[in-house]
């Protein structure tokens, strides 16, 4: 069984279908960029992986969980496949420590001396040693991002998901926190990503998805994909966000 299936799924905000009949399937210790142009439904997608948007008609399953069945458990699904968003969602009123400690401490009940060391070693992971105890407000948004996914990485996910997690950053500290996600790629995690960073999506991920108009237009590894597509959309979407 693969770890992540998805089965004709539909999905639609009011009359708009923004995801037409998706099916796709990714395995264990695979990293899949999904690219696309705005409103193509890939962050729709993520979305609808992690439990956090219902979708109309299909099956979704994740490490072994059917997200779609009624009554599924959406808080297993999320400790299962982690999420990592565009605007970091971290706590103002916490200490870098407590805002990685948060969730291991609610969530899986670990003891404060074990979610410490868990959480200090996290922040350590992506090269935030020395800001343990400052506030997120003294930090820089690459900073804070990388906070935000040592936090998802603490939960020791099955799978790690990203949306456009560096969009809103500015352009030199991008490059901080893709180092961050090679750093995790490098150790094997399983990893779906929505990202505009074409040399990262060729360089490290395995494979290429390319969703045009709330479909998977193309499929295939990620340097082929990039540098031979196959289609008129994918080569002009390439060209617009390449120059």
């Amino acid at each position: 069984m693969s770890l992540v299936e998805l089965t004709d799924i539909h999905k639609s905000f009011g009359s708009v279908e923004v995801l037409k009949g998706i099916s796709m399937t990714m395995e264990q210790g695979e990293i899949v960029a999904i690219i696309g142009r705005s409103g193509s439904g890939k962050s729709t997608l993520l979305r609808c992986i992690n439990g956090l948007e219902s979708v109309q008609s299909g099956r979704i399953q994740v490490a072994g969980i059917e997200a779609t069945k009624p009554g599924a458990d959406l808080n297993a699904l999320r400790q299962r496949a982690g999420m990592v968003f565009q605007s970091y969602n971290l706590f103002p009123h916490l200490s870098v420590e407590r805002n990685v400690m948060l969730a291991l401490r609610l969530v899986q009940k670990m003891s404060v001396d074990e979610a410490r060391e868990l959480a200090h070693a996290m922040v350590a992971k992506v090269g935030l040693a020395e800001k343990l105890a400052a506030y997120p407000d003294e930090l820089s948004g690459g900073q804070q991002q990388r906070v935000a996914i040592a936090r998802s990485l603490a939960m020791q996910p099955t799978l790690m998901l990203f949306d456009e997690i560096t969009s809103a950053l500015d352009p030199e500290l991008v490059g901080e926190v893709l180092k961050v996600l090679e750093g995790v790629a490098r150790e094997g995690m399983t990893m779906m990503l929505v990202t505009h960073e074409m040399n990262f999506a060729k360089n490290v991920a395995d494979r290429v998805i390319f969703m045009h108009e709330g479909r998977i237009h193309e499929d295939g590894p990620a340097r082929e994909t990039l540098l031979e597509p196959r289609t008129e959309e994918l080569r002009s979407f390439l060209s617009a966000v390449l120059h």
